[in-house]
């Protein structure tokens, strides 16, 4: 039979362990920041968040060459595609921004790819991962806030997206919480490391809640009060 090799100092491979690399180091880390289960997250966020502005961009170009094409979201006043595209909101830097979102969420996916190759990046690549999904959801914030009390019509598509930023910006913070990359009190890391699909669902529940306010008469009207 062939023989195991022992690891150094004789310790036994930790059980459970299920990441790719068996890399020690994340054994005491979340299971969500390990490399696998992670890079799942931002595998299945970045396709969702590209498929969705992937789909806007189809539907734009289409109303550049007809104005009056009706896009496949336009289901009435206040649920259209079209209604907002039409907005200087939509092209806040001069294009439209489903742009960025085809660009972003394709860095988004390479990295979680490589994650399951099996690569690994440097502090510097996490940072600058951090600095990107921050302004993105800031970015989807003031997007948000501007649908609902400016042009008081929801995009769904843009919803998809915005959606799909949500557990990609609390994920990303954690994990680099979880990793040291951003200093935090060992304390707030193990919070911040249990809690985080609480946190991503109260983000879910506050975001519902906004819109049933911000379209409460439209509510009400449908439901004949």
């Amino acid at each position: 039979m062939p023989s195991i090799s022992k690891t150094t100092g004789g310790a036994a491979p930790a059980q459970g362990f299920t990441d790719s690399a068996g890399n020690p180091e994340e054994q005491g880390l979340p299971p969500m920041t390990r490399a696998r289960p992670f890079a799942w997250l931002l595998v299945t966020t970045g396709i969702i968040g590209w498929l969705a502005s992937g789909i806007l961009v189809l539907e734009k170009l289409e109303t550049l060459k007809d104005a009056n094409y009706t896009t496949v979201c336009d289901i009435n006043p206040w649920i259209s595609c079209g209604q907002v595209m039409q907005t200087w909101q939509s092209s806040v830097f001069g294009f439209p921004n489903m742009f960025i979102g085809i660009v972003a969420f394709a860095i988004i996916i390479t990295t979680g790819m490589g994650l399951l190759a099996g690569a690994t990046f440097g502090r510097w690549y996490w940072l600058g991962l951090q600095t990107g999904v921050t302004l993105g959801f800031i970015f989807v914030i003031w997007l948000w806030s501007q649908a609902l009390y400016d042009i008081h019509v929801l995009c769904p598509f843009c919803m998809v997206v915005w959606a799909a930023m949500i557990p990609l910006f609390v994920w990303v913070t954690i994990r680099n919480v979880a990793h040291k990359v951003i200093p935090v009190s060992a304390g707030l890391a193990k919070t911040l490391g249990d809690y985080g699909w609480i946190i991503t669902a109260l983000l879910y529940v506050a975001a519902i809640a906004s819109i049933f306010f911000a379209f409460l008469n439209m509510f009400v009207g449908n439901s004949g009060m």
